[in-house]
Formats: structure tokens, C-alpha cells, sequence
């Protein structure tokens, strides 16, 4: 549970950082075709609403790793809340990408 746990923090931090980087305006960060129907005035509020999925998808990846190293549970509450985590989190990457981009594709 610890390699588990060191694992899920490890990869969410990288999410945390590179949600902060776009956050703040770095939106070349996203793969260009997922910004090319992206209005050049929309680009900021889509990079702020586009780091918000990637703030819930490293919170879902921390929690994960935090209740499988400290929950008596251990790795079933785990992987319950890493999968809602990802649903939800790519639930508001497509909501993002269909109103700023027209759509998913």
C-alpha cells in the first residue's frame, strides 16, 4: 500500500503542477488540437476551466493514495475514489472541450 500511496502522490503532484501552469496561462501545454477552434479572446477561461479537470484528477489521485496507505479499508475505498475521481474529473474535461472547442474530436 505504501509503493500505492507514494505512487497516486507522485503522479498527482506532476497533475497539480502542470494544472497551476496552465491555470496561469500557459495554455500551449495543451495539445494543440484540442485548442485549434479555441477563440484567441476564450483562450484564458479555457485554460482556467481546462486546469480544473486537471485540479480534480490529481485531488482524486492524492485522496486515492491517502486512504490506501491510512483507511482500514485499505485498496477497495482506494480504487472507489481514485475511479469516481477520474469520472468526474473527465466529465468536466469534456464539458470544457465541447463549449470552448465545439466539441470532443
Amino acid at each position: 500500500m505504501l509503493a500505492y500511496a507514494i505512487l497516486m502522490w507522485g503522479i498527482g503532484a506532476l497533475f497539480l503542477m502542470l494544472g497551476i501552469l496552465i491555470y496561469r496561462g500557459k495554455t500551449e501545454l495543451i495539445h494543440e488540437y484540442h485548442r485549434k477552434k479555441v477563440k484567441p479572446e476564450d483562450e484564458k477561461a479555457y485554460g482556467q476551466a481546462f486546469a480544473k479537470g486537471l485540479f480534480v484528477i490529481s485531488a482524486a489521485l492524492i485522496v486515492s493514495g491517502m486512504i490506501a496507505l491510512f483507511a482500514s479499508s485499505g485498496m477497495a475505498a482506494a480504487l472507489v475514489v481514485l475511479f469516481a475521481g477520474l469520472f468526474a474529473a473527465f466529465f468536466v474535461l469534456w464539458r470544457v472541450q465541447r463549449h470552448y472547442n465545439g466539441g470532443v474530436f
